[in-house]
């Protein structure tokens, strides 16, 4: 069983940036072949994929949300992080964290997720 646990503030003013770590306890986040993605469900709403980070470090984001998203890791920590700036309340939701299974050779298979984390978007 891989667990992932994501952690920071449940509220953010507009305008400010959303900063959300996700935690892998015991695991590694460099293990070959796997990549760690961030994945938001706003109330009501679908979910969407905003970005991912390879065990390599590479970097994809999702095109609607390239340019103010940033996720980044600390390998020592098996941690990663999402950074969301000039927030809007359009972009409260449920924040989960998850690893790809298959994003070296595709198609995405999302095998393990964390619970979750709402974040509210209000002054």
């Amino acid at each position: 069983q891989v667990r992932l646990q994501e952690s920071g503030p449940g509220l953010v003013k507009p305008s400010q940036t959303l900063s959300l770590t996700c935690t892998v306890p015991g695991g590694s986040i460099t293990t070959n072949y796997y990549a760690w993605s961030w994945i938001r469900q706003p109330p009501g709403k679908g979910l969407e994929w905003m970005g991912i980070i390879g065990y390599d470090g590479r970097t994809y984001y999702s095109p609607s949300l390239k340019s103010r998203t940033s996720i980044s890791r600390d390998t020592s920590k098996n941690q990663f992080s999402l950074q969301l700036t000039s927030v809007t309340p359009e972009d409260t939701a449920v924040y989960y964290c998850a690893r790809d299974a298959r994003w070296y050779t595709g198609p995405y298979e999302y095998d393990y997720w964390g619970k979750g984390t709402l974040v509210t978007v209000s002054s």
